[in-house]
C-alpha cells in the first residue's frame, strides 16, 4: 500500500538505524518538524531521507533529480531555538522506494512503497560471506589508519546478523554517493555484503598501492540547502 511521505533532500545515504542529528533553519522544514511533533506516537513520526543526483534539481528534472531509494527516520529529539529553528536528533528506520513526487507546495512530498530485504533463512552460505565481508572490513580499517597489521580480535566488535552487517557496512565505508546507494537498494544482505565485499577490497588496494587514504571531505554530507 502506498504511504505519502515528507522528503528531506541530503547529500548522504542514511541507513536504518544510523543516528542522525539535524539542524532545521528553513521555513518549510520547520513547518515537517512542527507536523511531526503534533503526531502523539513517536513512531510515525517519519519523514524520508533520500540523495540528489549530481548536478540535478528537482525543480528541473523532477523524480530524475533524485535516487529512487531512500531510508525513512524518526524524530526523536527536537529542540527549539530562541528565532524557531531545531535541533533535532532522529533515527533511519526503514527504507522505501519513490513512486512519484509532489512539487505544489514547498514542502516536497512522496507516494512511497516501503521495501523489505528479500526473506533470507540461515545458511551456512551466508554466515560464511558475512564472516569474510566483517574480515575485509578490518583489512580496510586497518589500511585507513596506516596500520601494517590489525588483529583479527577486532571482528568481534562486530554483530553476528547479516541484515544489521550489511547496513553497518553500508554506512561505514568511504564511497561515493552512488556507489553507497547501490548498496542500500541492494535487495537482500547476501546482495549488500556482495557489494561490501568487492568495494572493500578494491579501496583497500587503492589505499596500499597509493599509500593514500581517500579524500573524506568529498564524500562527507554538504550542509543541507533546508
Amino acid at each position: 500500500m502506498n504511504t505519502t511521505l515528507p522528503l528531506f533532500p541530503l547529500n548522504t545515504v542514511l541507513v536504518p538505524g544510523l543516528v542522525l542529528p539535524l539542524h532545521i533553519f528553513e521555513p518549510r522544514y520547520r513547518m515537517m518538524v512542527q507536523e511531526l511533533l503534533a503526531i502523539e506516537d513517536e513512531e510515525r513520526r517519519e519523514f524520508g531521507i533520500v540523495a540528489p543526483k549530481d548536478g540535478r534539481s528537482i525543480e528541473r528534472d523532477g523524480l530524475d533529480a533524485v535516487h529512487r531509494v531512500g531510508t525513512a527516520t524518526i524524530l526523536r529529539q527536537a529542540d527549539e531555538t530562541e528565532d524557531g529553528r531545531y535541533d533535532i536528533v532522529t533515527t533511519g528506520s526503514r527504507r522505501f522506494y519513490i513512486d512519484s513526487l509532489d512539487t505544489s507546495a514547498p514542502l516536497l512530498r512522496a507516494d512511497i512503497t516501503w521495501v523489505n530485504d528479500l526473506e533470507e533463512p540461515p545458511s551456512p552460505e551466508l554466515e560464511q560471506l558475512t564472516q569474510r565481508a566483517v574480515a575485509d572490513f578490518v583489512s580496510y580499517r586497518a589500511a585507513l589508519s596506516g596500520q601494517l597489521e590489525e588483529t583479527i580480535a577486532a571482528i568481534s566488535d562486530m554483530p553476528e546478523d547479516p541484515g544489521v552487517v550489511s547496513f553497518l557496512l553500508t554506512a561505514a565505508v568511504v564511497l561515493p554517493t552512488a556507489e553507497r546507494q547501490q548498496m542500500l537498494s541492494a535487495m537482500s544482505a547476501h546482495e549488500r555484503l556482495t557489494l561490501a565485499r568487492g568495494f572493500l577490497r578494491r579501496e583497500t588496494a587503492l589505499i596500499e598501492a597509493l599509500h593514500c587514504i581517500p579524500a573524506l571531505e568529498l564524500f562527507s554530507p554538504q550542509p543541507s540547502v533546508n
